[in-house]
């Protein structure tokens, strides 16, 4: 049989998909696109420009209130898993401020993942990447839900049960979230949608 891998014929190696250090090679500009699901390259669609939005103001929220010990980035690598490679891309990623700025993010830095859902993401939002973060062991993940023309949006927030590594749905925010942890913040659900 041919191989496309090494192209020779009778060739027993199977491809191995993409690794770390494969992904680690790539160019910024393309890492910035993609993400690698058990070693298959995802190509992420451009989020619309009320996607960016949203997202970035949720972060300056979170960041005035995460306090010192805790960081918060959008858009970061998130290596969730190295054999098969697992690197994603969450929209907000709270974590661990002394992890160094070249350091990639891995589960245990995190303490909040946060996904904003669009038309494109809807069943990875909803199935494949809570699995996957639960599994990880990060403690938060919270889903952000346009409301379809609404004034404001939804938060669906979902807590580790550490004993199953799965998530438990936690509550639903609509037009005002409070919570205490991973640290206290209130955010107006409303003006993040405007």
């Amino acid at each position: 049989m041919w191989c496309r891998r090494c192209s020779r014929s009778g060739c027993s190696s199977r491809p191995r998909g993409v690794t770390a250090a494969d992904y680690e090679a790539l160019p910024e500009e393309v890492c910035r696109r993609v993400e690698i699901v058990d070693g298959a390259v995802v190509v992420l669609p451009a989020p619309l420009r009320s996607h960016q939005r949203l997202a970035r103001r949720l972060a300056d929220v979170l960041e005035a209130n995460c306090g010192p010990e805790l960081a918060v980035v959008t858009g970061a690598d998130l290596r969730v898993q190295e054999a098969p490679l697992v690197n994603r891309r969450p929209d907000i990623v709270v974590y661990d401020a002394r992890v160094p700025d070249e350091q990639v993010l891995r589960p245990v830095d995190c303490r909040l993942v946060v996904e904003v859902m669009s038309s494109s993401s809807v069943t990875a939002d909803r199935l494949s990447k809570p699995a996957e973060y639960a599994a990880a062991g990060i403690e938060h993940y919270w889903r952000i839900e346009d409301r379809g023309g609404s004034a404001s949006c939804r938060v669906v927030r979902h807590v580790l049960n550490p004993g199953t590594q799965n998530y438990l749905r936690h509550d639903v925010d609509e037009e005002l979230l409070t919570v205490t942890s991973p640290f206290a913040v209130t955010v107006d659900l409303c003006a993040l949608a405007s």
